[in-house]
């Protein structure tokens, strides 16, 4: 190639570029709030070539939605080859360490909370939120051998520990946020 030929991006490449631009549209206005022309305009494309890869805004919706999904769990991938033994209990530690780390991406936990939020009335996007549960869950069991009850505590976990970055309780100094932080480990 020349200097002065240009190397054109394929769909594939546009369609990640539009769905990483996606996440933080969403994250920002929810799946309500955020329409195709605001994807577009923050990717830099027209809303025609969105539409040219994704048919519509839930198709694309539930795309970040998948998309993040998959970032958890190559979090926890992360957290389980990391984890300092071969229990559960280390193995679970350890992914939740990694999961701490990836949710100080704002962006990344404020689509986690829009999409349980819209899967209420949105049947596609619920469909896309159980299904990535569905698939992490399942992984956390096989790579940490815990217990049903040892799952559900790190999922119970992982949701207080959304609630407490989300509304910032760190910056507050009181008893209820004392209760709630406690044991929480956030960046």
């Amino acid at each position: 190639m020349s200097a002065t030929t240009r190397r054109l991006s394929t769909a594939e490449e546009r369609r990640e570029t539009v769905l990483r631009t996606a996440i933080g549209a969403f994250a920002s206005r929810g799946y309500f709030g955020t329409t195709t022309t605001d994807v577009a305009k923050a990717a830099g494309i027209s809303q025609a070539y969105v539409y040219r890869l994704f048919p519509n805004k839930e198709a694309l919706f539930v795309a970040v939605v998948e998309y993040c999904f998959t970032r958890v769990r190559e979090s926890l991938e992360d957290g389980s080859a990391a984890a300092r033994g071969s229990s559960a209990e280390a193995a679970l530690s350890a992914m939740g360490e990694a999961y701490a780390r990836l949710i100080a991406d704002q962006d990344l936990l404020l689509v986690q909370l829009h999409a349980q939020a819209a899967s209420v009335s949105e049947p596609a996007v619920r469909e896309a939120v159980r299904a990535g549960y569905a698939r992490v869950v399942e992984y956390v069991r096989g790579a940490s051998g815990g217990s049903d009850e040892q799952v559900q505590e790190f999922f119970a976990r992982g949701t207080l520990c959304h609630l407490v970055v989300s509304m910032g309780a760190e910056e507050i100094d009181a008893p209820w946020t004392r209760t709630l932080t406690a044991g929480i480990r956030h960046y």
